[in-house]
């Protein structure tokens, strides 16, 4: 063990949340000390652990930047190694990398409300473990586990001669050219993995259980190109971020005011980009659409490959895995040299770390989240957390401001703790992510509850949250107090 060290503040993470929660940290209480704690070897986080071909964003790059810093590249739906180089390129830019500490993962994270201070016990890469010390303690971890993506078995996989891979671990080298590929899923790591591989591979086959929405839209934004030359960058980025947001908040309250309509006019649309005559049982789901994540195809590339012969699609299920391939339950057989898993995440609350609060274990998944950002009754500790229905950092931009608001706060009041903390009338009502996507309802064990009103219910409205995190008031329902070994007894009662 080695010996503890303090800071003001520690962020969890050194990926998209983590670097712009250090830059807001930076910007808007500088007086702070802080240090990164990353599990990984390298800035990035998703953006570095995926490796997949045609690995990419589903959001476009205007609005999953940070506000701060303007997307200048041509192409708004960015690839994944494009999306990295911004991360550290933001990070070096604010001297960032000095306060990271690579290959530290968090394991535990322990509230004294005396001392009011948490102790960070984290793993290091050889196997021993460190321990540090702050006020506040800021999760920039993401929701899904790092370790293990969600991976079904199948009977007879072990007589399959090719290979098997999961996308969430991608072995470096995989030679696919003029091999039979059949992809496992409909989701957006499929939607993305299919046009791709089909560009070397004889035929990728898609093979889904039930269809996705999908949408697909130009790869590059033609209004962004054109106001860069007009205007100065920040002032081109903030008039294309908010047409974005604007239209992206719009179409998403259609498809809950409307969602007849809403399918036909995808329906329609989908038709004119598939090849005549096409099946569109393969691209019409049984849910409405944002009821799960719309996927997005750029540039209609998903459609040129099923146009071309290199893509297929087929909706069925699995009945067993065979030497040459995959044998469905409709009589089908599917030969493949090359089969990928592309079935989804493992949900998994803050990085997988252990939580206590004055010795008691405490849980988020028992919790209430309070502006979507912190839980009921733990605290001096926030997490980052995007949006379902919009880009990631939108919401993860306002968290951050909003936790040095809280920081400041703190420091002007002459208070050491923030404890989110319900009026009796809050119920829950319904989990944090409201989704009926396939990973949530397996992991809903890792998520908070949304409450039956603000602060505590989660909402899917960047304008809502923007006023309420940019001017709301810090000190609704949140007890701020000095040390004291009783508050979280009283609190909790």
């Amino acid at each position: 063990m080695t010996n503890i060290t303090e800071h003001e503040v520690l962020i969890v993470g050194a990926g998209l949340s983590g670097i712009g929660a250090a830059v807001h940290l930076m910007r808007d209480a500088p007086d702070r000390s802080f240090a990164i704690l990353e599990g990984r070897e390298r800035i990035g986080g998703t953006w570095d652990l995926f490796r997949y071909p045609g690995v990419r964003s589903d959001s476009d790059m205007h609005t999953l930047g940070y506000r701060f810093k303007p997307w200048t590249a041509a192409k708004a739906i960015a690839d994944g190694p494009s999306i990295r180089s911004y991360i550290a390129e933001t990070a070096a830019e604010h001297g960032i990398e000095k306060h990271i500490r690579f290959g530290h993962t968090v394991r535990a994270a322990a509230w004294d409300s005396a001392a009011a201070r948490w102790t960070v016990t984290a793993q290091l890469a050889d196997g021993s473990t460190a321990q540090l010390r702050c006020r506040f303690l800021f999760m920039c971890s993401g929701y899904y586990s790092y370790s293990e993506g969600y991976r079904p078995t199948w009977e007879g996989e072990a007589d399959f001669a090719g290979a098997i891979v999961h996308p969430q671990f991608w072995p470096e080298g995989l030679d696919y050219a003029g091999k039979r590929v059949v992809v496992i899923g409909s989701g957006a790591t499929a939607v993305t993995l299919v046009p791709e591989m089909a560009k070397q591979a004889a035929k990728v086959t898609m093979l889904q259980r039930s269809p996705t929405w999908v949408v697909s839209r130009p790869s590059e934004d033609g209004i962004a190109n054109l106001l860069r030359k007009l205007l100065p960058a920040q002032t081109a980025y903030d008039v294309v971020r908010w047409k974005n947001v604007t239209l992206g908040q719009w179409f998403y309250r259609q498809t809950r005011a409307n969602p007849g309509k809403i399918r036909r006019q995808l329906l329609k649309r989908l038709q004119t980009l598939l090849p005549a005559g096409y099946d569109m049982a393969h691209f019409t789901p049984r849910y409405d659409p944002w009821d799960q994540r719309l996927c997005l195809v750029p540039d209609a590339d998903l459609f040129t490959a099923l146009g071309s012969g290199k893509a297929e699609i087929v909706t069925d299920h699995i009945e067993r895995f065979t030497t040459t391939g995959i044998q469905l339950k409709s009589g089908k057989h599917l030969a493949a040299d090359v089969i990928v898993t592309a079935t989804g995440l493992n949900l998994e609350a803050l990085g997988g770390m252990a939580i206590t609060v004055d010795g008691v274990p405490r849980r988020s998944a028992d919790s209430l989240a309070y502006k979507g950002m912190m839980f009921s009754h733990i605290p001096n500790l926030a997490v980052s957390f995007g949006y379902i229905n919009a880009s990631w950092t939108l919401r993860s931009d306002l968290i951050a401001e909003y936790v040095c608001r809280i920081l400041n706060h703190m420091k002007a009041t002459g208070t050491d703790i923030a404890l989110p903390t319900p009026a009796a009338d809050v119920v829950p009502e319904r989990l944090a992510m409201d989704l009926s996507s396939g990973y949530v309802q397996r992991g809903a064990d890792a998520l908070p509850r949304s409450g039956n009103r603000a602060p505590w219910m989660v909402t899917a409205s960047y304008t809502h949250d923007r006023q309420e995190l940019r001017d709301g008031a810090v000190t609704d329902e949140m007890v701020f107090a000095t040390a004291q070994p009783a508050l979280f007894a009283e609190a909790a009662e």
